[in-house]
């Protein structure tokens, strides 16, 4: 996803937080969000807590789910596409 303003306001840089975080954001949306991450407070926490969150669900393994966990999360996810 590209963003052609000049600055990113914060519902954008939601939007392109994982495009961020997999280092696949345009060199101009990555300037953009570092400049926004810099001055919105907001922001910066709310990139902290999705990285926490990777961390956290980083270290969980497919024994640690019970079936009805699995079942719940594959039906969440079925069908989902991610678009770019």
């Amino acid at each position: 996803m590209s963003i052609d303003v000049e600055s990113l306001i914060c519902q954008e840089l939601v939007e392109l937080v994982t495009d961020y975080l997999e280092g696949a954001l345009t060199p101009g949306d990555r300037l953009r969000f570092d400049r926004h991450i810099a001055a919105c407070a907001d922001c910066t926490r709310y990139l902290e807590q999705i990285r926490a969150t990777i961390r956290v669900t980083g270290t969980l393994t497919a024994d640690d789910l019970t079936p009805e966990a699995e079942a719940a999360l594959l039906d969440a996810f079925r069908g989902w596409t991610r678009s770019r």
